[in-house]
């Protein structure tokens, strides 16, 4: 079962200038976060962009959406930064249907060495072959329907939203 990583930036793969001390891309850390990890899944990556997500626009999006529905794997995992990866989510599942498709992200740069994105790539790549097709958002352990779960500022996780 071949998963597609599609890559599209976020803080998963920003590095630090040391000399300005601004965040940049350079490229993704997808392959060395894979090999580092003793990943064994059959997996196919391709760089879709590397942009902010407070900077991606509805073209950016539809390009997103373009690469799921071009892709021939059924299991799509997509690396996005987390602040507007829910729209992301939103965009995808409006659609793309009867694919797995599973948007993770870092709160902390992998360029770091105390990145969160090691375990939440881990994570996705997993759910990505356990869940029945649709949308999700997977981070820190925890999976979430797409329309189900929003990033809290305050406490810098995601939570479910509760029905009601």
């Amino acid at each position: 079962m071949a998963i597609r990583i599609l890559a599209t930036g976020g803080t998963f793969d920003k590095e630090y200038n040391e000399r300005t001390g601004q965040l940049y891309f350079k490229d993704t850390h997808i392959a060395e976060m894979l090999r580092l990890g003793r990943s064994q899944v059959e997996v196919s990556i391709r760089t879709v962009m590397m942009t902010d997500s407070l900077e991606m626009t509805d073209a950016d999006r539809n390009l997103i959406v373009q690469n799921c529905l071009q892709s021939a794997e059924d299991r799509i995992v997509i690396t996005h930064g987390t602040d507007t990866m829910t729209e992301t989510a939103a965009a995808v599942a409006g659609a793309v249907t009867g694919k797995t498709v599973v948007l993770t992200g870092a709160m902390i740069p992998y360029a770091f060495g105390s990145s969160d994105g090691l375990f939440n790539l881990g994570s996705a790549l997993s759910f990505a072959q356990a869940l029945p097709p649709g949308v999700y958002i997977a981070i820190h352990g925890q999976c979430f329907p797409w329309d189900r779960v929003r990033k809290n500022r305050e406490r810098g996780e995601f939570e479910e939203i509760p029905q009601g």
